[in-house]
């Protein structure tokens, strides 16, 4: 009786402990006052483990729950307002108008545990579940062209499907990245949630984000950026998605509804600046219409450069030796690139236009600026081939306005893209004024196209022999 009145003290006495993270100092929780955020790699990815081993048997009711208290997070006006206008001003990429319908979409319509749609298979043998479980810690990087959005997006979608993960932000968009882990742990912890569900390290790096790749507790990596970063996580040897590039090409044939395809290019190409990687990047137009469309791009805000020296400038403007991308133009308006050539318009001017033949520099490289270029071609099926040409094989997102149901049919197919929007701005593919859920890691690479929970899963399956079947 005595040894057992020992043995309950000393099971009190650790559980005060515990309680009380009495624990050898190397293996102390943070405060949880680091909401999410730890000076070192390791203890961002070990915190997530823990987390991943409480939340794996938590019920999922209570991953809704958790889904739910980000949302709400996001969605409260000052939040929202908060990160959209800090992500503006530290990347200095994007508007703050547009950061806000992003934000918000990505609370509103990432899909939760809804989306682990479990399989059933009864017969004489019985029953047999195939259902979508979690892959464990996951190591997501970041773009710096959304980087609040990004970190929304994935986190709804990972800890719905039983993750944790922990973050490796674009430098350029750290200081908001950390100010949106902890505001959502704040939230999770507030709704019941384990601490660190959501992490990431003080200061993102190469290097730090090189250690999370190599890390073997992280069991599964999605990288949202440019080809250097998807090539490197799936060189690693571990399960990797891949949010790679695009140069979203449009198509606008004699058929199209001419006065709404020239509002639509316009509003999709100049929304948050032409950042979105769906965004429209070239214009093939079929001549009989081209002159129309341009007419009916500047009504609508496009300021049009005709002489082919200032198209040069501009060119010399905004791209580097290599023909890439100058970083301190990705993102800005129109507005300011034509103020760097010297040209004075108001803020109603959205996208810079220019015609150019189909293997100029700035049909072929993507820039995530509003300048869009135009090439005129003779008839719709040469305007789809090159169309397919430009967009190099990402699969990614293409656009086409036209009633002609068989040549949207024919460019669908021919481009392979994992969006095909018709008729409408390319952000109607991400569920902006279109219908289906959104997101902002959209794996064409990899083939997950646009991810949601089931696609941080993996599938198991679970087999009851000669029961359970009642037919």
């Amino acid at each position: 009786m005595d040894m057992d009145i020992k043995v309950i003290e000393q099971m009190i006495e650790q559980a005060l402990k515990e309680l009380k993270n009495e624990q050898p100092k190397a293996f102390a929780p943070a405060p949880v006052e680091h909401y999410g955020v730890f000076k070192t790699m390791d203890e961002a990815i070990s915190a997530s483990e823990k987390a991943q081993k409480e939340l794996l048997f938590s019920k999922i009711q209570q991953r809704q729950k958790y889904v739910d208290a980000i949302r709400a997070a996001v969605l409260k006006k000052e939040n929202l307002e908060l990160i959209s206008r800090l992500a503006v001003e530290e990347t200095e990429i994007g508007c703050y108008e547009h950061k806000l319908i992003k934000n918000r979409l990505a609370a509103e319509k990432t899909p939760g545990t809804e989306d682990l749609a479990t399989e059933a298979v009864t017969g004489d043998h019985g029953l047999t579940l195939v259902e979508y479980c979690p892959f464990g810690v996951i190591g997501a990087i970041t773009p710096t062209t959304n980087p609040t959005e990004t970190i929304i997006n994935n986190s709804i979608s990972m800890i719905a499907g039983g993750n944790t993960v922990v973050f490796s932000p674009h430098p350029r968009a750290k200081k908001v990245s950390q100010m949106l882990v902890k505001m959502l742990n704040k939230a999770l912890l507030e709704a019941g949630a384990p601490e660190n569900l959501i992490t990431m390290v003080e200061e993102p790096s190469i290097e730090n984000t090189n250690h999370m790749i190599e890390n073997p507790k992280v069991r599964l990596l999605v990288a949202t950026g440019g080809p250097s970063i998807v090539k490197k996580v799936l060189s690693s040897g571990k399960k990797a998605i891949g949010a790679g590039a695009g140069n979203p090409p449009v198509v606008v044939d004699s058929t199209a509804d001419i006065e709404k395809a020239a509002a639509d290019i316009v509003a999709g190409c100049s929304f948050d600046n032409n950042v979105p990687c769906i965004a429209e990047k070239e214009v093939f137009a079929v001549d009989s219409i081209c002159d129309y469309l341009i007419h009916c791009m500047k009504l609508n805000g496009a300021f049009e450069i005709t002489d082919q020296s200032l198209t040069q400038k501009l060119v010399a403007l905004v791209t580097t030796e290599k023909g890439g991308p100058k970083t301190s133009f990705v993102g800005k308006s129109a507005k300011y690139i034509l103020n760097q050539l010297g040209i004075s318009v108001d803020d109603s001017i959205r996208v810079i236009i220019t015609e150019v033949p189909k293997d100029h520099l700035l049909v072929q490289e993507e820039l995530m600026m509003p300048i869009l270029p135009i090439v005129r071609v003779d008839d719709v099926d040469t305007a789809i081939e090159y169309a397919h040409e430009a967009e190099h094989g990402n699969r990614h997102t293409a656009m086409m306005h036209s009633r002609d149901v068989e040549k949207l049919s024919k460019m669908a197919k021919i481009m392979e893209t994992t969006i095909f929007v018709k008729n409408a701005p390319s952000y109607a593919g991400i569920g902006v004024g279109g219908e289906g859920h959104t997101t902002f890691t959209i794996a064409g690479p990899t083939g997950e196209g646009l991810t949601s929970a089931r696609s941080f899963c993996r599938k198991r399956k679970c087999v009851m022999t000669d029961a359970f079947s009642i037919r």
